[in-house]
This record gives C-alpha cells, structure tokens and sequence, in this order.
C-alpha cells in the first residue's frame, strides 16, 4: 500500500495520513502541508494498535462524512458528481467499506464547505497525540534558558505560581500587585 502512495497510483485516507503521523511520530500538519518537520521523534508504537487506530478512525471519519453531507442537505448524488465518483463509491465511503483518499475527502470538505480540520481526531488517541507533538515543538521553539528553567524540577513552584497568576482577572491581579506593594513600602 505504501509503495503505491509513493508512486501516486493511490491516495491514502486522512486515517492513513494520521496512522502514518503517528508511526513516524511527525505531526499530522506535516502532512497536511500547514508544519515543518520537528526536530525530535521518539520510537513508534506497536503496529497491531495502529492496525486497529487506522480501521477505528476510518469508520469514524466514514460516520462523520454521512452526518455531514446530511446536515448540509446535499444528495449522494450529488455529491458524487462534484467529487467524480459514484454514488456506489462514495456511499461505500460513507458507510466505512473503503478508506477516503485524502485528495477525495479534500473535494468532498469543498463541496460540504467544511474543513479537513472538522475530520481530525482532536481527544482520542491520534489527537492526543498530535497535541502533545504540538507541546514538545513549541517547548523547543522557547529560547535555551528557558527551556533549562522550565525543566528543572526545582522551579516547578515558579511555574505553578505564573499559571495560577494567568489566569486571575486583570483587577483581582492588580489588588494582589497593591498588596505586595504595601508589604514592600
């Protein structure tokens, strides 16, 4: 199957393109053309959970599709003619007996006018995932010293203190800052 995505003899269905993220440990937006290629990876998982991750989120993808396509009110034939596939295919699509090539649900986001983004998987395991790929680029983005305080154990209070503070209303911040204030005067 790889060696005909390579060759461009068949396109892969998004569950396929996050299944790979996930095996190679890139991000899914590598894929999709919107990330750079992160400077770490760590080892894949095992390939039986990512047999049963890839058929998981193709039928999830598949339902999501069928809700869509209802929800907008377009018929399947219609949309079959805007995609250029048979009703038969994307009925097939719709009721998970075949992947979606990605190029077809891209079509298919275009005729629905959704996103592709409206198909990913954003709290199962791909999702996850995905956020904690996000987590790790954007701690290696922060400048060395940084990154050195934060993962020093010692400074976890510190940490702990700057979030409690972030999220603290702007007057309840400004009366704590008056306080320390008096205390210091």
């Amino acid at each position: 199957t790889f060696a005909a995505y390579e060759s461009g003899e068949k396109s892969p269905s998004l569950p396929s393109i996050e299944n790979l993220a996930i095996y190679l440990n890139i991000p899914v937006d590598f894929f999709l053309g919107r990330a750079p290629l992160p400077g770490v990876q760590a080892g894949p998982p095992a390939l039986d959970t990512l047999d049963s991750l890839l058929s998981l989120r193709n039928r999830i993808v598949s339902a999501l599709l069928r809700k869509m396509r209802l929800e907008s009110g377009i018929t399947l034939d219609e949309l079959s003619r805007y995609v250029e596939v048979s009703p038969e295919q994307l009925q097939a699509y719709e009721t998970g007996q075949y992947p979606i090539p990605l190029p077809k649900l891209e079509m298919i986001c275009l005729a629905l006018n959704v996103s592709i983004r409206d198909f990913l998987d954003t709290s199962g395991p791909v999702g996850r995932w995905n956020q904690q790929q996000k987590a790790v680029n954007a701690f290696l983005e922060l400048p060395p010293e940084m990154q050195q305080f934060i993962s020093q154990p010692v400074n976890l209070p510190y940490l702990n203190l700057a979030q409690r503070l972030s999220e603290m209303s702007v007057d309840r911040l400004r009366n704590v800052a008056e306080g320390l204030l008096e205390i210091t005067l």
